[in-house]
């Protein structure tokens, strides 16, 4: 027992190596994570590592100065107000077709030729009827002016007893009997006139011509087919082609019932069409007509256009914005903007953050008017640069995370 307890008074070699060199290698460790932190601190300082920052962002655009005066907006179609199914009044096979689509065409022009030799054939029996007639009204008034003479000859003869009063009787009778032939004549000439104009008529109907100045829209017939102005086959057309004035173009949208206290007949209005986005049309309520859908609880409007563009056509889809007043000139151009809240004000310079990879760069910029929440930039930035909302405490060139939407 007494041995046993000596040998445990024993020193452990081992055990004294190992904690003289965990006391050496202290100081170097702290020594090393003290260089660090000053190189990370000198790093830092030059710009070479820094923090994320997490940030929104928003995009440069061109806007319109309507948008900031919009009351209202909807969307609809281009309608043409004067369009019509163009078609023959009579049953005919079309022979001649002289337009196709997109033509423009005058008021009066021929469009399509019918056959008509039967008419033209009427039209020349009427023609010959009325020449014989205005020849028979010749015959009857030279027969009426011989009979005149002879007639005062015998008045003066019957006054002087010369001739018994049968004789005078007579020739009075032929007399009155030539007036009457005459005025018969007359008739038979009208008669014939008032045919001749018919046939001419019905001869004029072969000729389909345009009712009004417009642009042909389709054509729904061809050379050989039978065209009735009642369709009452299924191999008839009941019309030749379809047209539209195009002066007629008016702007159609359905506008909820209980938005329409917000809208006047003669409010100003901005017209954007998709065919033609670079691009306004100043517009004005023409018509807010007084009939409410109730499938759709709309009423429809018509926007007339104040200006015009040749490449307008009919059910072009428009976007139509009512305004609370009307466009000054100034005010029809697109405008270079971006959000108000972009932009902040250093050492009297307007300063955007500017998106560059994955850092920003700071940015001077010329700012112009306000056009609602944006702010009209003149110099400095292009569409579709992207700058950073609410910049306070950024630095230039820092390293920028987008913020998820």
């Amino acid at each position: 027992m007494p041995q046993e307890d000596l040998s445990k008074l024993k020193i452990d070699k081992s055990a004294k190596k190992s904690v003289t060199t965990s006391r050496r290698k202290k100081p170097f460790i702290i020594a090393a994570g003290v260089i660090l932190m000053i190189l990370g601190a000198v790093l830092y300082r030059l710009g070479v590592i820094a923090p994320t920052n997490t940030v929104d962002v928003t995009t440069v655009s061109m806007v319109y100065p309507a948008q900031s005066l919009s009351v209202l907006n909807a969307s609809g179609y281009i309608v043409a107000q004067r369009k019509a199914a163009v078609a023959s009044k009579i049953t005919g096979r079309l022979t001649a077709l002289l337009v196709e689509e997109g033509n423009r065409v005058q008021k009066g022009q021929i469009l399509a030729r019918m056959e008509n030799a039967d008419v033209a054939a009427v039209k020349g029996q009427f023609t010959a009827n009325l020449a014989n007639a205005r020849a028979m009204l010749k015959q009857a008034a030279v027969e009426r002016d011989n009979l005149a003479q002879e007639h005062d000859r015998y008045q003066g003869l019957i006054a002087g007893g010369y001739i018994a009063q049968s004789d005078y009787d007579m020739i009075h009778t032929r007399y009155l009997r030539s007036l009457e032939a005459v005025k018969a004549a007359q008739a038979a000439v009208e008669s014939a006139t008032a045919a001749l104009s018919g046939a001419e008529a019905n001869l004029d109907y072969t000729l389909i011509r345009a009712p009004f100045d417009g642009v042909v829209l389709t054509k729904n017939a061809d050379v050989g087919d039978i065209v009735t102005p009642l369709g009452a086959s299924s191999t008839s057309k009941a019309a030749v082609v379809t047209l539209a004035d195009m002066d007629s173009l008016q702007v159609e949208v359905d506008v909820s019932e209980t938005s329409i206290t917000l809208i006047k007949v003669g409010q100003p209005c901005d017209i954007q069409l998709d065919a033609l986005s670079n691009k306004r049309f100043r517009g004005a309520v023409h018509a807010i007509v007084p009939t409410v859908d109730r499938a759709k609880a709309t009423v429809l409007v018509k926007v007339r256009f104040l200006d015009k563009d040749a490449r307008m056509l009919p059910d072009m889809s428009a976007k139509v914005s009512f305004l609370s007043r009307e466009l000054k000139s100034e005010e029809l151009q697109a405008r270079l903007a971006v959000s108000q809240s972009a932009l902040i004000r250093v050492k009297e310079k307007n300063i955007v953050y500017l998106l560059s990879d994955n850092k920003v760069r700071e940015t001077d910029v010329t700012i112009g008017g306000q056009l609602g929440d944006l702010q009209e930039v003149t110099a400095g930035l292009k569409p579709g640069d992207r700058v950073v909302l609410k910049p306070k405490g950024l630095k230039d060139g820092a390293k920028i995370k987008v913020a998820e939407r």
